[in-house]
């Protein structure tokens, strides 16, 4: 149990038997009745974001969130295996759970996967990546960065938008938060 005085960014809270993450918050204290705080709060699962006013000093049930580095080491199915580069303990994390970070992960890449009571929660993958463009259609001579974007097939299959230059094989810098092209690597 914590006080809503030492709540701060990242702690994630057990409201109502589903966890949340506090993204902002804000301690008032208007000049008339007493103090509160003002938080908005992510849905750990779900990904659902709300506001939610708490009185100063209520007693909220802050959750265990064990967050550790894992290699990324295959798809099983609809499923993705992480082993623990610690204790070389190997976890199955939902399809579901991976989401969108899905098209970015390449075998033996390391992320950081949370858990809370050993059931996977979510994943964070570095903020960029280098993959190689598998396909795309042939730039014509003048194609410059200037002249706007083209589809690009990367190795893990994703699609992303690049500068028109861009050839097949080259390998490109990706920001893996939005999917926008960074770069040439």
């Amino acid at each position: 149990m914590a006080s809503t005085n030492d709540l701060k960014n990242g702690l994630v809270l057990n409201l109502d038997g589903e966890l949340w993450a506090v993204v902002e918050f804000q301690h008032v204290k208007p000049g008339k009745g007493g103090a509160f705080v003002r938080t908005t709060l992510k849905n750990v699962l779900s990904g659902k974001v709300v506001d939610k006013t708490f009185n100063a000093g209520t007693k909220v049930e802050t959750a265990t969130v064990d967050k550790r580095t894992m290699q990324y080491l295959y798809a099983d199915g609809e499923d993705y295996v992480f082993m623990d580069l610690e204790t070389f303990d190997q976890i199955t994390v939902p399809g579901g759970t991976v989401g969108e970070a899905a098209n970015y992960l390449l075998p033996e890449a390391e992320a950081t996967v949370a858990t809370h009571e050993g059931v996977p929660l979510y994943i964070e993958l570095p903020t960029s990546v280098v993959l190689e463009v598998t396909y795309t259609e042939p730039g014509l001579q003048g194609d410059r960065s200037t002249g706007g974007n083209k589809p690009a097939t990367v190795e893990t299959g994703a699609t992303v938008p690049v500068p028109l230059f861009i050839t097949t094989g080259e390998k490109i810098k990706v920001d893996t938060r939005d999917g926008r092209y960074l770069g040439r690597a």
